[in-house]
């Protein structure tokens, strides 16, 4: 079942529509949140409302209430009634309708929910290496804006390779993040993850890796060389729909699930079960 709002009020799927001068549309000039809803309730709502406002503000768009955001996402995740099951929730929020060109207009920003299904991962996957960079003095580093253009491109190639995620490096040919995900390697028991300086977003799922993590191995932010990739012992990537998810193959280099990865995954798995907003 899918389950739309925008701007006030549940819509159906053919009354499910903005402008065609919307700002998010024309010039990508918005930002958005997905998140797990488990069992009828989103997982870690009120983190991934934290950073919603932080992009937003980083964008500068005006910033709705947050209680009409969060009355939005409880109206969406009631109608669906998909307790039991797994599905997937969006939050846009655009600058709204404005000129054809970058310059923004004065109508109120647009709010949109949306929820839908959530795709069943297998149990674990691949990554493809691409030859596109990160640029980590964008104007919109750290934020999640809706201008996924770059990861779009990049992710189709990685798809015609046959993996499932890509992953960037940046500038400077460090290992920065996936074009929807964030990503781990494990050297000699030691697990790294790109520090925020190499422009990779602050994910919640690696936020949460971060904090339970130690329990099962020591965590780092570090600065890796692109080409830790094809040397690490271990490889998983996170994100809110794929949790801890363990990477058999970087483009023709198989990797065993090791210990550690197995360890963070449990681990993650018993923390999230303990508590749905963490």
């Amino acid at each position: 079942m899918t389950v739309f709002w925008i701007n006030g009020a549940l819509r159906s799927q053919d009354d499910a529509v903005v402008s065609v001068l919307d700002h998010g549309l024309t010039v990508g000039d918005g930002v958005f949140e997905t998140l797990l809803v488990r069992d009828g309730e989103p997982f870690a709502l009120r983190r991934h409302m934290d950073r919603l406002f932080r992009s937003a503000v980083g964008m500068g768009l005006a910033v709705p209430l947050e209680a009409d955001v969060r009355e939005a996402v409880q109206s969406v995740v009631s109608a669906a009634d998909e307790e039991g099951t797994r599905a997937r929730l969006r939050i846009t929020i655009t600058s709204g309708s404005g000129p054809l060109g970058s310059e923004r207009g004065s109508d109120p920003p647009t709010l949109i929910v949306t929820l839908t299904a959530a795709k069943a991962w297998a149990d674990t996957t691949s990554l493809a290496t691409v030859p596109w960079t990160r640029n980590e003095k964008s104007a919109v580093v750290g934020v999640k804006t809706t201008s996924y253009a770059e990861n779009a491109v990049a992710l189709a190639e990685a798809h015609r390779r046959g993996a499932s995620e890509a992953v960037v490096a940046n500038t400077r040919g460090e290992l920065c993040e996936g074009t929807g995900s964030n990503v781990f390697v494990v050297i000699d028991g030691v697990v790294h993850t790109p520090s925020l300086d190499t422009g990779c977003l602050a994910g919640i799922t690696r936020e949460l890796v971060l904090e339970w993590g130690p329990a099962v191995a020591e965590h780092r932010e570090s600065t890796l060389p692109y080409e830790v990739l094809l040397s690490a012992d271990e490889v998983f990537i996170t994100s809110s729909t794929r949790d801890v998810h363990p990477v058999t193959r970087v483009d023709d280099r198989a990797l065993e699930v090791g210990s550690v990865t197995r360890g963070i995954a449990a681990e993650f798995a018993r923390r999230m079960a303990q508590g749905i907003d963490p």
